[in-house]
């Protein structure tokens, strides 16, 4: 490798950890880890599948500008930018009323048949507990995070271009393994704390709790331009 080419990787790797310290690239998948019990290994890889779809969006950006003009595609991935945050904060608000609608949907069952055993998050005495919406979390995450590119990385793509496509895929490589990398080495610790948290309320609301939470991140993402 040349030096600028060493540079631009050094660079790329430096722009995908530092911009997955947002919020918004980690709490997300804490909070629904709590909420849906998911397990480390689980965690790490929905947490590096959605940080893929995150950086590869960002990458096809880059490749696609090659063809059609820097300028127009950094445009357009800044508007991606600029309501994915409000992505975020629709996903927790729905996926919070969704929680709170099972929560109370099990607190109903519950009294109409004498008792609900709660435990790990779900209700022993409503076999259905666990529907549809819950396995399809992960896809819709997926697809928030499809909707979130970096485009950063465009003009350091289009720097190790004229360097052949070795230092080009250099560059998308360092850049999608640090962003990935990051994510998960945040969200693990994370997971470990909340899932520490030893509540029935928290148990019983998670889901709810979860969906807040994330909406939350979303609104400060909007707020503080994150």
């Amino acid at each position: 490798m040349t030096g600028l080419t060493l540079t631009l990787v050094a660079a790329a790797a430096s722009l995908g950890s530092v911009h997955t310290l947002a919020p918004d690239h980690w709490m997300p998948f804490a909070a629904l880890a709590r909420a849906e019990r998911w397990n480390a290994r689980r965690t790490a890889v929905i947490t590096a599948l959605c940080g893929l779809g995150h950086v590869t969006v960002s990458v096809l950006l880059g490749l696609v500008s090659a063809l059609l003009g820097l300028e127009l595609l950094q445009t357009f991935g800044r508007s991606l930018e600029s309501v994915a945050g409000f992505i975020l904060i629709a996903f927790g608000v729905a996926y919070g009323l969704w929680g709170l609608h099972r929560a109370v949907q099990l607190r109903w069952h519950g009294h109409a048949h004498g008792h609900v055993h709660w435990h790990g998050g779900h209700a022993h005495a409503y076999p259905h507990a666990d529907d549809e919406g819950a396995r399809m979390t992960p896809w819709m995450l997926f697809l928030v995070f499809c909707a979130d590119p970096c485009v950063a990385v465009i003009p350091l793509m289009f720097a190790a271009a004229p360097l052949g496509w070795g230092s080009t895929l250099a560059v998308v490589a360092a850049y999608e393994l640090a962003t990935i990398g990051t994510m998960v080495a945040l969200v693990l610790p994370a997971r470990a704390v909340a899932a520490s948290v030893r509540s029935s309320w928290a148990d019983r609301y998670g889901d709810a709790l979860a969906g807040g939470v994330i909406a939350a991140v979303g609104i400060a993402v909007v707020s503080l331009g994150l």
